[in-house]
């Protein structure tokens, strides 16, 4: 199994991004609405978002080459879709268009910038299998991240060609579904949250591969294969909306391991760029710059 924390980025290795892109439809709220109650929103935006398509964006953001895999429908949002991530310097030449909508997540944000989110695939949903050309792409990877917004099926393979090209598979399991050995044996890194993690049963498995879970506003803990554990506060800043947080974590964090840095060193990058994506309303939006990560980090640790 490849260790990311050793694997720099060679020649012209991309970052390869399997996964979902979505339009998010944002309300804002006072309070997140109880079950069956009917509340009256503040303002409603849409912003460009899905889990794969933010850590697509994040990562490249953070400095990194990234290549995107997945797919949008030929409906109006389709078009805006794939120009956010090419604006966002993702190469999107994978990117495919299929009949249909394209996927949609329904966001509701409150004051104390929590968020509630539902997920329609759409277009995501046609990412049943992958072609012998995305094969490739994630064979010539540098390192090869993947969530569950697209068919877990198709994510199980990814990591299997991963594995099999010896390259490292990053691993967020969000939307969390049931996950199988043939996935897991494959992984090289999970990125997880406190809620997954408890599904998961993170403890059980670390001793096999790097497990990285999210604290929110406390940052992050590391377990790792060797018996290596820690945890990295989070920056101090002042949150405005936690949407894509995660996101910004996991694309800087897999920037940081095909950098080569150790995995003190890459949490601290990716809770910064955590922190950072909070002070700014939206998901993909929300992802900083590489500079000002480095800057957070430099004023933190």
């Amino acid at each position: 199994m490849t260790d990311p924390g050793t694997s720099a980025a060679s020649g012209d290795a991309a970052i390869v991004v399997l996964g979902s892109v979505n339009m998010d439809l944002v309300v804002t709220t006072p309070t997140l609405p109880r079950p069956g109650q009917t509340l009256l929103g503040r303002t409603f935006q849409t912003v460009c978002g899905g889990k794969g398509a933010n850590q697509a964006i994040a990562a490249a953001r953070s400095g990194g080459r990234v290549r995107f895999v997945g797919a949008v429908g030929d409906d109006a949002f389709g078009g805006q879709l794939a120009a956010n991530l090419g604006g966002n310097g993702v190469d999107t030449a994978a990117l495919r268009t299929v009949d249909g909508p394209s996927g949609i997540a329904a966001i509701t944000v409150d004051d104390a910038a929590e968020n509630s989110i539902v997920v329609v695939p759409g277009a995501n949903a046609a990412m049943a299998e992958l072609t012998v050309a995305e094969q490739q792409l994630l064979t010539d990877a540098s390192i090869v991240v993947c969530q569950l917004e697209i068919p877990l099926s198709t994510v199980v393979h990814a990591g299997a060609v991963a594995a099999a090209a010896g390259k490292p598979f990053l691993l967020n399991p969000s939307p969390m579904q049931p996950l199988s050995w043939a996935l897991l044996s494959n992984t090289t890194v999970l990125v997880l949250n406190e809620h997954e993690a408890a599904e998961v049963g993170a403890d059980a498995v670390d001793d096999v591969f790097h497990v990285v879970t999210t604290l929110g506003r406390h940052g992050a803990r590391y377990r790792g294969p060797d018996g290596e554990v820690f945890t990295v506060p989070a920056p101090e800043v002042e949150a405005v909306d936690t949407t894509g947080a995660g996101d910004a974590f996991t694309g800087a964090l897999a920037v940081a391991w095909v950098e080569g840095r150790r995995p003190l060193e890459a949490l601290q990058f990716a809770c910064a760029a955590g922190a950072l994506a909070t002070t700014t309303p939206g998901a993909s939006v929300s992802s900083p710059t590489r500079q000002a990560i480095e800057e957070l980090v430099a004023r933190t640790y």
